[in-house]
Parts: C-alpha cells; structure tokens; sequence
C-alpha cells in the first residue's frame, strides 16, 4: 500500500533532518512547503528561472521569503541552458556567441548536488515538490507503482495526494497567496510559448522586453498571433 503524504513526509524526516524543497511558485509547491515546514529542522527551498530578472517573479518570490521566513535560492532552470544552447528564438548573429559560451547542461539531480554541497547538507538529501496524483493520470500511476519517494531521483512527493479542496481549505487556513502567474496565465510560467508570451506583452510590457532581450525571436509568436487576429 502506498504511504500517504504525510507518512511520506515523516519517512523522510527518519532519514534527514533538513530538506531541499523545488519550489516554483505553482500553487502545489506552496501547498508543499506548508505540508513539510513543521516537520523538519529547517527548509531549505530553491526557484528554477527559466529568464533571469523577471519582476513579476521576483515579487512572488519576495513575498514567499517573507511569508515563510526563509531565503530562496534562484537557480538557471535546466531548460534556460537547453534553449540557448538550440537557438531557441535566437537571431543568426548571436548564435557563434552562444556556441562560443559553450554552456554546460545538467538536470535537476545535478542541481540538488550543488545545494547540498553548497548548504553542508547530508549527502543524498531529498528534495520536496509539489506533485500530485491528482493533476493527470501518469502522475497517479507512477506513483502508485514506484511510491512517493524517489532515492535515485532525490526527491520526494509530501502532497501528492492532496485534492483541489485540500489546496483550498490549507491555503484559507494559513492565509498565503498565491502568486501573480495565475492572474496572468492561470497557472505559473514555464514556458516561451504564447500562452506566457501574450499576457506579458499586454500587462507586464518590462517583463516582456527582459523574455526579448534573452530570447528576441519571442516577438514572432505574438506578431503571429496579432496578425492573424488583426491586432498588428
């Protein structure tokens, strides 16, 4: 039988007095964070920018640090390397630049290294996430199958059996907010597409010019969009 999130959560307090927590801002990370603060000697939690800067971010973020009382640490998401690395929305006259960088890759368990090295962690100290079962069905099934803890992947699931009212009712009862990603896309940002893209443009013009400044081919995806709907 599968552990629930809170025996999952004190399974891994037996084996660890601290904890890394991969914290996105997501509304599940949140709920995260709130499951595991009190069970475990200290937190110590880490955001994946996928664009370095953003403001609307680093609001959230500030937010968070004073909610919790904790400093999170803003890390290159796997995914910015990756990017830059393909050209991702890059003009011609960059791409020698970039190649010339030549920008190491790595995934999120290198990451997890690092902050343990970093934070004098135990060696193999898990990470905390906001997965649940709940948001599709391979979700379910792989943690049904392999359990909500992962030593190979360093990481571990504390909610990933909440509901949607499970969200609700914590967050009304601990009165956290959450951040401005759901105003502004209805879920957090991960991602270069136009369901980020648009948004930013109308309501946050500093933010989009800051996506431009790493990735100027961006604009093409909304003046697609805006052509094709006749807003250029």
């Amino acid at each position: 039988m599968t552990m629930t999130g809170l025996e999952t959560i004190k399974a891994v307090r037996e084996r660890q007095p601290e904890t890394l927590l991969a914290f996105s801002t997501g509304k599940d990370a949140v709920a995260a964070w709130l499951a595991i603060r009190d069970h475990f000697d200290r937190v110590h939690p880490y955001y994946l920018y996928l664009v370095p800067g953003l403001e609307f971010v680093e609001h959230s973020l500030d937010y968070y640090e004073r909610f919790f009382g904790e400093k999170i640490a803003r890390l290159p998401h796997p995914s910015l390397h990756r990017w830059l690395n393909n050209f991702t929305f890059q003009p011609p006259e960059r791409c020698a630049v970039i190649e010339q960088a030549n920008l190491p890759e790595f995934d999120y368990t290198d990451i997890c290294r690092a902050l343990i090295d970093d934070k004098g962690l135990q060696a193999g100290t898990l990470a905390a996430d906001g997965v649940r079962a709940a948001d599709s069905p391979l979700r379910r099934i792989a943690i049904k199958t392999h359990g909500p803890i992962s030593k190979k992947q360093g990481k571990y699931h504390p909610v990933w059996d909440w509901k949607k009212q499970d969200l609700i009712d914590c967050f009304a009862h601990y009165g956290v907010k959450l951040p401005e990603d759901y105003k502004l896309f209805g879920r957090s940002f991960d991602g270069l597409d136009l369901r980020f893209l648009l948004p930013l443009k109308r309501h946050r013009p500093a933010d989009y010019r800051r996506v431009l400044d790493w990735f100027p081919l961006c604009d093409l995806e909304v003046f697609r969009w805006e052509a094709a709907h006749g807003k250029a």
